[in-house]
């Protein structure tokens, strides 16, 4: 029997929708670490620096959507018991493992391809991202505390692409900020896990078997005051106040306080923490306090340096 072309064109909208749901554009927010350097090195308003930013954040873009939809394939039978990824267009068989599998390395290639191109450097962390990644999914994921910290190094390495992709220098305190603050989203996330799936949480990701809430919670006390720690001091060091001109940027540190208690009490109190993006964009107070620590940030790098009384 054949299918009418008003048919086949409702089947090709169809999956071209279902694949563009397993791309995870929603968690493409994550990204947004590699506009980090532009902020801090007063590259801002450079259009040079602009641009190679944006390409970063699309290359980083492709690549993550690209890891997701691996996840999808090698995790097909657990997602099916999940109470809310076995809707995932892949579990829920809207789409095929072929188109998956097809989607994924073109996305792969196009993201190592736009990296290479704008710099050498971004292309060996892209690649470094997209290889433990993979590791990752296939076998690390299974190994407790290392899955975590994994994850977390996934966030350093955008903070790192962005720095490389406009020819600035890491900051060792880029670096510490950002793994402490990925490793407390990440415990989180695996606390969440535990909270959701109880007796399932072993068949759905094995490492969980090896997790209790109260590990997980000493995990994400140590990592959360790690973080504002670790904020604070980059505020205050010498190399931080030399760049900045004055000691302004301590101002942010609240911001940075007060988001690292909202995610802890969304997870504790709220039941939330599953999933980290669609939580940083759904939650007004969370937004509305990044919002501010952008703005803030912004008025002490570019603001004038004799404004505060210190």
């Amino acid at each position: 029997m054949h299918q009418c072309p008003g048919e086949l064109h409702a089947d090709h909208a169809a999956v071209r929708h279902a694949l563009a749901v397993s791309l995870r554009p929603h968690h493409w927010v994550k990204n947004v670490l590699v506009f980090g350097a532009l902020l801090f090195s007063h590259s801002l308003f450079d259009p040079a620096a602009i641009l190679l930013s944006v390409q970063a954040y699309l290359a980083f873009c492709a690549a993550a959507s690209a890891v997701y939809l691996l996840n999808d394939l090698n995790d097909f039978e657990e997602d099916r018991l999940h109470p809310t990824k076995r809707r995932r267009p892949l579990a829920a068989g809207t789409i095929s493992h072929s188109q998956v599998l097809g989607a994924m390395c073109g996305l792969a290639t196009l993201s190592l391809v736009s990296a290479f191109v704008s710099s050498f450097s971004l292309g060996v962390i892209l690649s470094l991202y997209l290889a433990i990644n993979v590791a990752y999914s296939l076998r690390l994921k299974r190994v407790e505390i290392l899955d975590v910290m994994l994850i977390a190094g996934g966030f350093v390495l955008r903070a790192i692409g962005g720095c490389v992709a406009i020819g600035v220098p890491a900051s060792p305190w880029l670096i510490l900020c950002t793994l402490t603050l990925a490793l407390l989203v990440g415990f989180g996330k695996r606390r969440n896990e535990l909270q959701v799936l109880q007796d399932n949480a072993a068949k759905h990701r094995a490492c969980l078997r090896n997790y209790s809430p109260e590990f997980l919670d000493m995990m994400m006390t140590v990592s959360a005051a790690a973080a504002v720690v670790s904020y604070a001091l980059y505020t205050m060091a010498d190399g931080t106040v030399a760049r900045v001109g004055s000691h302004s940027l301590i101002i942010t540190t609240p911001f940075v306080i007060y988001g690292v208690f909202r995610f802890l009490f969304l997870v504790h109190q709220k039941g939330h923490g599953g999933d980290p993006a669609k939580l940083f964009v759904a939650d007004r107070p969370f937004v509305a306090n990044a919002v501010l620590w952008i703005v803030t940030a912004a008025v002490a790098v570019y603001g004038p340096t004799d404004w505060m009384p210190w």
